[in-house]
């Protein structure tokens, strides 16, 4: 009986590895009557949101490179120097920094991103909705009436257009192209960042809207040369079904190509492949997708999170566009501009975007965001000429679709240690995909440039260095104290990061005398500081006692890995009264993205349980209906004093990572199956998850043992897997693929393995 079961659940899982379950879609009775709760749609460059408004079906509409990128006028003036700040830090005079560096962002309503209207359907005519639901298989959304009525809609995965059937169609047929409202005096001019400001304040005029019985046409200017335009088609196909698309262009973006909106969309009647066979290949594109990795645990809030996250995740970020933004390809569609400006924040929010790409084997949609830090490095290298006047690289961390700094609070604005964190996904990149090819042209020379730029700012005293002013992100919010004179352990590890691994990618390319240089570098900077009860600290003297959002303190831990269980008993010590100060100051003042941050940091710590409490606490209480983090806690349970709703991206994604940690890690090469699941998770399974070292690792527990582990080497060479069967000396594995025999040393085993050569791991 007991081995008839583990055939069927074996038999489960590979049925799994092929397909999305309908458990996973969203499903539900009515369309939604907010923008942010709408059915989710994109390919990275295209975005939209299907909801109701006014009795109409609405298509929320969006483009990645949609920006008004007016410079920032302040940003010209002398003042705007890292060690002018630093004079006014010392002169405890802050708030002339303040008026110059952090107003401009309040102030004025660009740069920003920018909405691109809505195409809308009177449906009032169709009577009570059945269903409306987003089959996450192949990126379609439906919506059924009980009258007999279908609507369908995709963004093509394939070209730069959305698609849309009508079949029982509302009759008469009708379409409205809504644009963004300019010349609204309605809209609070008083509204915060937060909310968003008003669209008025962009002071554009009106752009022009152009009707034909089958067609609508809108053309909008923006700031400067820039201007997009949106182009909607339909066709009768019989006298109840209509098939129709619709797209956008830009002009004078890095992102801008030469064909216009109006020829993509005749284009795609004229070629004959509008709606099922742009769907055929948009299915086609989907399926890939899906089959780069798969899991199965027995928990269904996480495993459908983990669902609806990838397929954010795919949906958000593509070859060919710009990475996530705040809010990516779904910008605020409520007659004001997004949150924040839906900028690009490198002090967490673009970073945690990309947590889960790599380990969930989609390297070509986390490459995205090395391509778009490489494409701006002309503008990054003036910027750090300007600012911090030295040689070197550095990156605003908060910036513009072009890398221009946009200013906020400056502490992470203007941070001397963004790069450093940026250069994480270049090393990621090199590790999970061992391409040596990026590593000598892109990966390293990023690298090096970074830690040029370090070398350049920071002082030396006696045999340790430090920098000019150090700061740890949000904390001290925007006031002269939110600055230090001690490193404090966000930049710290970050600087300690950073040279690790160049001395890495410089051994790996043979570059030894810069492998020493690095070396030598790390051994100039101070140990990360830590409190009495080894707790890691905010900085020197600075305890964490207070909650708080952000817990850049922790960095060393993760993302980082620079503190591991596995390296021994002291780095043990260091990661459970971190964690227990973490939880002894309370949640009061976290976000969605801190709970799914503390889901990843359990998992490092192995604490399976408390990392599916975290993540479990992100998905139902700050996230809406369809899926989107919006911050504050939604349950009103008192898991924060946040209670406000402001939809931003990096939560998601960071709880899709929080997830694979708990079933996968390879932090400093060494590669731990199911390291922090629950107890209570007897049959688990994934399929196709990345490792560092190029290793695909698909692994089974069936009754709470791991039954298979199988391994698939795309580089080849040395695998090292802590030992899953420790503790039992009877039990014996049966290895199949590797090039001999397996090496046990300190309950880790050396496996060579040869290149596309799959290795099995069994017990028996």
């Amino acid at each position: 009986m007991k081995k008839l079961f583990l055939i069927i659940f074996q038999l489960i899982i590979i049925c799994c590895y092929s397909q999305v379950k309908t458990s996973h879609d969203l499903h539900f009775t009515r369309l939604a009557r907010s923008w942010d709760e709408g059915i989710p749609l994109g390919n990275g460059m295209l975005g939209a949101l299907i909801w109701e408004k006014d009795s109409n079906l609405r298509i929320s509409l969006d483009r990645a490179d949609l920006w008004d990128l007016r410079p920032v006028k302040e940003f010209s003036l002398p003042q705007f120097s890292f060690s002018w700040v630093k004079d006014q830090v010392d002169k405890k005079s802050y708030d002339t920094v303040q008026k110059l560096f952090d107003r401009p962002y309040d102030r004025d309503p660009a740069p920003s991103k920018i909405p691109a209207g809505a195409l809308e359907f009177p449906v009032s005519s169709l009577g009570e909705i059945e269903s409306v639901q987003l089959y996450l298989e192949n990126a379609l959304c439906e919506v059924r009436w009980k009258s007999g009525s279908r609507f369908l809609t995709f963004i093509d995965a394939t070209q730069t257009l959305g698609c849309f059937r009508w079949e029982n169609s509302p009759v008469p047929f009708k379409a409205i192209f809504d644009p963004p409202h300019y010349s609204d005096t309605d809209k609070d001019k008083t509204a915060d960042v937060v909310q968003g400001k008003g669209l008025l304040r962009l002071g554009y005029p009106q752009g022009k809207t152009e009707y034909t019985p089958n067609s609508i046409y809108f053309i909008q200017k923006g700031y400067g040369d820039f201007l997009y335009e949106v182009s909607v088609i339909w066709r009768k196909i019989d006298d109840r079904t209509i098939e129709g698309c619709w797209s956008i262009t830009t002009k004078n973006t890095p992102y801008s190509t030469d064909k216009s909106a109006k020829t993509l969309t005749h284009d795609a009647f004229a070629n004959g492949t509008l709606f099922n066979e742009a769907l055929k290949n948009h299915t086609h594109w989907w399926q890939d997708f899906w089959s780069k990795s798969t899991l199965h645990i027995p928990d269904s809030v996480l495993e459908n999170q983990w669902y609806r996250e990838i397929y954010k995740f795919g949906s958000a970020s593509r070859k060919g566009a710009p990475p996530i933004t705040l809010q990516a390809v779904w910008t605020a569609d409520n007659g004001s501009l997004p949150p924040w400006k839906g900028d690009f924040h490198n002090d967490l929010n673009t970073e945690l975007s990309y947590w889960p790409g790599y380990s969930s084997n989609h390297m070509e949609e986390s490459e995205v965001f090395t391509d778009w830090i490489q494409l701006n490095q002309k503008q990054a290298r003036e910027y750090t000429t300007t600012y911090f006047k030295c040689p070197g690289l550095n990156y605003p961390g908060v910036s513009t679709l072009t890398g221009n700094p946009m200013g906020g609070w400056i502490q992470y604005a203007l941070s001397p240690t963004t790069s450093a964190w940026l250069a994480q996904y270049f090393y990621e990149t090199w590790k999970f995909g061992q391409d040596t090819s990026f590593l000598r042209k892109t990966g390293y020379p990023y690298l090096h440039e970074v830690a040029v730029f370090l070398d350049n700012i920071t002082i030396r005293e006696g045999r340790q260095k430090r920098l000019p002013l150090s700061s740890s992100p949000e904390m001290g919010d925007n006031s002269n104290n939110a600055w230090h004179k001690q490193l404090t352990n966000f930049d710290l590890a970050l600087i300690r990061s950073i040279y690790s691994e160049a001395y890495e990618m410089a051994r790996s390319l043979g570059k030894d005398a810069d492998a020493l240089y690095w070396l030598r570098d790390l051994s100039s900077w101070p140990p990360l500081a830590l409190d009495k009860d080894k707790s890691l600290m905010i900085a020197n003297e600075l305890p964490y006692t207070f909650s708080h959002r952000h817990f850049s303190h922790l960095m060393a831990i993760f993302p980082l890995g620079l503190i591991d269980n596995l390296k021994g008993k002291n780095d043990m010590e260091i990661i459970s009264s971190s964690l227990h100060n973490l939880e002894k100051a309370g949640t009061s003042e976290w976000c969605g993205y801190s709970y799914a941050w503390l889901g990843n940091l359990y998992a490092r710590a192995g604490r399976g349980e408390d990392a599916a409490e975290a993540l479990r606490t992100f998905a139902t209480c700050f996230c809406l209906p369809n899926s989107f983090h919006v911050n504050g806690d939604q349950s009103k349970t008192g898991k924060s004093n946040f209670t406000y709703h402001p939809f931003t991206l990096e939560g998601n994604f960071a709880c899709a990572s929080g997830i694979q940690e708990m079933l996968l890690q390879s932090q400093n090469d060494i590669i731990r199956v199911f390291p922090a699941v629950p107890a209570s998770w007897k049959n688990i399974s994934f399929h196709n998850l990345r490792a560092r070292g190029a290793f695909l690792i698909s692994a089974i527990k069936t009754d709470g043992k791991i039954t298979e582990i199988r391994i698939y080497p795309e580089a080849g060479g040395k695998l090292i897997l802590q030992n899953f069967v420790k503790g039992n000396r009877r039990q014996r594995l049966s290895v199949t693929g590797s090039t001999g025999s397996i090496k046990i040393r300190n309950d880790l085993l050396e496996i060579n393995t040869i290149k596309n050569r799959e290795v099995v791991i069994k017990p028996y």
